[in-house]
Parts: structure tokens; sequence; C-alpha cells
């Protein structure tokens, strides 16, 4: 299987500089979605739509939620032909007043809430959320072999926020319950999802990352295992919240996430309950592990996109996490995205 798909990554790839790839659109199956600056740089522009893509996503600070920007980003990107997924904010996917109930949660949930409201009065109808306290963890970037640089996780090591964020943590040394933790999120999921509901925008909520730890006295105990998604997503009881599933962090949490990806993704996918998926592979499960290409990790990565087409999932498909390659950023999204087109087009064939 695994020397097949090389040759397929071979062709796609051939096809991807040649110019003659088939459109993402134009065949069922997931949307890939390619990450661009809000200012779409005629460079980020070109590179896109020699990959044949028409997806992106991107993303705005605090200053830039409003309408008439959400407006202005979403007709540029039309103007140059392609289709905005979504538009990300980074005050409000990772929020510690939220998910601790700190001080300030209910100013952060009315701004949700009116984030929810300015992004579909610009016609853009998904946001992605990340309910996980204290954010996602590593150790420092290393090499996971000679050569590869990727992000690192081995509890044997001291570990940091990625791209050091901050934590809004008042008390350090308190310890959280589990309570504490479900009580916070179903006080919040409470308040956003009938407003996600009225404007018709989907909130798709992110695996913890890593999954299932306690980092600083914070139990993770709701977005680490199936049970957890399926508990929170019948608490939220709307069509309009749903999963953002990361197969990388899915497969960090090995057995611990008590049904394992393709399980996973046939139950949820089903159940129209997958939202986007973030695609990407692991060396291993916690307490260590590499970030991969989808080609190197544990899994067989073929296996998790022919679940995809199974379920018949049209969503968003977004590669990402893969480890630094020589010759710029451009090289490890092409390579990714090739890989990606080839697994999709032989799970295509095989329906």
């Amino acid at each position: 299987m695994r020397n097949s798909i090389r040759r397929s990554l071979l062709y796609i790839f051939a096809m991807t500089i040649s110019g003659n790839l088939v459109n993402a659109d134009t065949y069922q199956g997931p949307k890939l979605i390619f990450s661009i600056s809000s200012s779409m740089d005629p460079d980020e522009v070109k590179f896109c739509k020699q990959l044949g893509i028409e997806y992106v996503r991107t993303s705005v600070d605090e200053g830039g939620r409003t309408v008439e920007n959400y407006r202005r980003i979403r007709e540029r990107a039309e103007s140059h032909g392609l289709k905005l997924w979504s538009i990300g904010s980074g005050g409000l996917i990772k929020m510690e007043e939220v998910t601790l109930g700190l001080p300030g949660r209910d100013e952060k949930i009315e701004a949700f809430k009116q984030n929810l409201r300015n992004l579909a009065a610009a016609g853009i109808t998904y946001f992605n959320y990340d309910h996980s306290p204290l954010g996602t963890w590593r150790a420092e970037s290393g090499e996971y072999r000679e050569g590869v640089e990727t992000r690192l996780y081995d509890e044997s090591k001291p570990m940091i926020p990625v791209k050091g964020r901050k934590m809004n943590r008042p008390d350090p040394n308190r310890v959280f319950t589990e309570e504490e933790i479900w009580d916070n999120f179903i006080y919040f999921i409470k308040q956003v999802a009938p407003v996600a509901e009225e404007v018709k925008v989907r909130i798709g909520i992110h695996p913890n990352d890593p999954p299932g730890v306690t980092l600083g006295n914070v139990p993770r105990c709701i977005f680490s295992s199936f049970e957890g998604y399926k508990r929170a997503l019948e608490i939220a009881d709307s069509d309009f919240v749903g999963m953002c599933l990361c197969t990388g962090c899915w497969l960090q949490g090995g057995s611990s996430m008590g049904k394992d990806v393709i399980e996973t993704i046939r139950y949820f996918g089903s159940r129209n309950k997958l939202f986007l998926v973030h695609f990407r592979n692991v060396s291993g499960t916690v307490p260590k592990f590499a970030e991969t290409f989808l080609d190197d990790g544990y899994m067989d990565m073929s296996k998790v996109m022919q679940a995809l087409v199974e379920v018949e999932y049209d969503g968003g498909l977004h590669g990402d996490h893969w480890p630094e390659m020589v010759g710029g950023p451009n090289v490890g999204t092409a390579y990714t995205v090739s890989y990606i087109k080839a697994l999709l087009n032989s799970a295509l064939s095989n329906k």
C-alpha cells in the first residue's frame, strides 16, 4: 500500500508542478484548505493556485474582528478566485478565562458571541475553537531523526507553551477538579450554542494537545477522549457545535482516547459532527512523541483518508504541523498537500 501511495504521490507532485492537477472542488471528498495571511500576498496566492487549492483560512488579531474587515478579507479572497473557509482570532480560540472560570470570563464569552455575529454578517460560516486549559505544550523543537527539525513532546524534559504563549494563571498553585472543568465548559457552551444556531456559524472544537495529561494542576478531561467529546457534544445539543478532529492529537493519545481515530471518524462523521479535519501524523503516544511527515509516523494515513471517504466527509481538510525541510516552508507544504491529494485520489478510486 505504501509503495502504491508513494507512486501516486510522485504523479500528483508532477501534476502540481505542471499545473494539470484536478481541482479539489470537482470531485467528491474533503475540501483541501491552505493557510494564508489576511493580506493575501501575491506569492501566497500564486502558490495556492499552483497547488490546485481554492479554499483558504486566515486569522486576525483582536482589532481585526469587525464585520467590515471580515468582509474585506472575504472579498479579497474571492477577487483571487479563492473561497474563504474561516477566519480565526487567537484571543478567542484559547481562553483561560473560560476554561478555568477566571475573572473576565463573561466578557470573553460576550466577545465570542459577537464574533460569531460578525463572521455571519460577513458571510463566513465556520469558527475553530480550542477548549484546552493552558493551551498546547511541547518540549523545545529538535530533531526526531537526522536532519529533520520538528516539535517534540517528552515528559522527561521541561515543557513550554507552544510559540511562547503566556498563560493567564493568577494562582499557579491552585488545583482544579474535573467537575470544575466540565462546569466551565457547560457555562460557556450553553451561552454560545444558541448564538451559533441563530447566525448559522458552526463551531468546531479542537482536541486537547497533548490529550489526557494534567498540566499545571489542571486536568484536561473533556476534549481528550471519545467519551469526553460524545458527552460534550450531547450537552451542546446543537447542529452547529461539532468536532475539529486533529488526527495528530488523537494519535498522540493512543489507547487513552477510548476509540481509535478510524472509529472516531466513523462515529462522528456518520452523525455530521465532523466540521474540520487537521490531517497529520506522529511518531508515538504520550509521554513521548514527535510530529512527523504524513508517511513517517506510526499511523498509515491512507486508512484515515479511506475512513473519511467512507463516511462521505466533504468538509475541510487542513494539513499542518509538518517538520521543517530544506528550501523554506513552501517545500513542506507542497510535499504535504501532494501526499494528501495522492491519498485522497487513492481512497476515492477504491470507494
